[in-house]
């Protein structure tokens, strides 16, 4: 007797759904994946400067300016603004370019004609820093000085006396001298600027020119 064998077919993977699946997920996916784009810059950063406000100033734009409060004398520049304050019942030192503090006057040298006790050392300092300033800025000779409306002849004429020379020593024939070397003999008077009103440029009112003697450059023997 035969027998009769059923014909097996191959079984196919019916994968019409997975991939249905696979379109729908893939648009999906992509739209909220969040993509990160790493990018590197070089950069060259200035080196960290340890100077003062001078330092900020470029060369030929110094608008030098010495303000005579009744409390203090305030060096500044017209643009750039305050550099130092110099109170005058404790002046401390000259400093304003982070240079070491520069000698107001030269070993034996007299000393300028200047107000007593802290009056005097005020002024000192102010020398000391006109020295620093004049150092930094050597072609520089033009300075402002503004007063306020009560501030004494006398007071003027010190202040006047302090940006415009100091004493220096100098061997001549092997002996030491004492010298006045210049700073800011161009000398303007100016009004000085109201108390509050804002920092930076200052706006000198009636500034007249002082045709100020030059200082000798002989100097006195010690």
């Amino acid at each position: 007797m035969r027998k009769r064998r059923l014909k097996r077919e191959a079984v196919h993977l019916e994968v019409t759904a997975f991939i249905n699946l696979i379109v729908v997920l893939v648009p999906f996916l992509l739209s909220t994946a969040v993509f990160t784009r790493l990018s590197v810059m070089d950069l060259a950063l200035p080196a960290p400067s340890s100077g003062g406000p001078l330092d900020r100033i470029k060369a030929g734009e110094l608008q030098l300016e010495v303000v005579i409060r009744k409390d203090a004398y305030e060096v500044g520049d017209r643009v750039g603004g305050l550099i130092q304050r110099i109170d005058k019942a404790h002046p401390g030192a000259a400093n304003a370019t982070g240079a070491p503090l520069a000698a107001a006057s030269a070993p034996g040298a007299p000393a300028p004609a200047m107000a007593n006790g802290n009056g005097r050392a005020a002024l000192k300092t102010l020398n000391a820093l006109m020295v620093q300033i004049k150092q930094k800025f050597p072609d520089k000779t033009e300075v402002s000085v503004l007063a306020e409306p009560d501030t004494s002849y006398d007071s003027i004429v010190q202040v006047m006396d302090a940006v415009r020379a100091t004493p220096s020593s100098r061997i001549d024939n092997g002996q030491a001298r004492v010298v006045m070397a210049e700073l800011f003999p161009d000398i303007a008077i100016g009004d000085a600027p109201v108390r509050g009103a804002g920092s930076g440029a200052v706006k000198v009112a009636g500034a007249a020119a002082v045709a100020a003697p030059a200082p000798s450059l002989t100097g006195a023997r010690p």
